[in-house]
């Protein structure tokens, strides 16, 4: 019963983000499609990869001929914070089976992570059934970045450009961010990361966002550390 619950709630909470998202998975798309990728091979990377940002990225640097070597850096240096991610969660799903823990790993983006992190914090889930509204969250975003990426590879150049829907993109991440800000550490590096990725925007090969990831996760640590060493000269 707890975990019919719990897997209903990650479904229901899911559902708005993942509506959201679709407007991206189209654009991921008609972005790789226009970047020369075989739309079956466009669609696969979506099922294999789901990692929305990654694939944005990796799409729009194949169309420019970047080398291998910067794509698979800057992909690399994107999904990091998926590390992040799963060290959170850990504390939460420690007694899981590795296979269990596996799927879970592949179902965890940035959607998934937000409202599940939120959800276990919250005291209302049950703590022997928190894998099963982690899988309704992430099933849900799997299935709305399947579908829509597939509109978008199918239908291409059919989208006008005059839908924005790159807009979305924005507005969703935003959306997902900010109520998540409660620490200093988090706070500063969504503030360095944004002002990084504005001020480096016009350097090639989309390498801004690369120097922005880094600046700010770099910060983010250096207040963390700052934090800890005050509260040990307190006690």
């Amino acid at each position: 019963m707890q975990a019919r619950r719990e897997l209903r709630a990650g479904i229901k909470s899911e559902l708005p983000v993942a509506a959201g998202v679709i407007p991206f998975g189209m654009i991921f798309g008609v972005v790789a499609v226009a970047a020369g990728i075989p739309p079956l091979l466009a669609q696969a990377m979506s099922f294999i990869v789901f990692a929305g940002s990654a694939q944005f990225i990796g799409a729009q640097l194949i169309g420019l001929a970047t080398p291998a070597g910067v794509v698979l850096l800057t992909t690399f240096i994107v999904n990091l914070r998926h590390l992040l991610y799963s060290a959170s969660m850990a504390p939460y799903l420690r007694t899981l089976s590795p296979a269990c823990r596996g799927l879970l790993a592949y179902l965890l983006t940035d959607e998934a992570y937000a409202v599940a992190i939120l959800h276990f914090d919250s005291g209302r889930d049950h703590p022997a059934a928190r894998q099963w509204f982690l899988l309704g969250a992430g099933m849900t975003l799997w299935i709305a970045w399947q579908a829509s990426t597939a509109m978008g590879v199918f239908l291409g150049a059919q989208v006008p450009a005059a839908w924005a829907l790159d807009f979305t993109l924005a507005l969703t991440f935003i959306g997902l961010v900010v109520p998540a800000l409660k620490h200093r550490a988090e706070i500063s590096v969504a503030a360095t990361a944004g002002v990084v990725a504005l001020i480096a925007a016009g350097l090639p090969y989309q390498l801004g966002l690369l120097l922005a990831a880094v600046t700010g996760i770099t910060v983010g640590l250096v207040v963390q550390q700052i934090g800890r060493t005050r509260s040990w000269s307190v006690r």
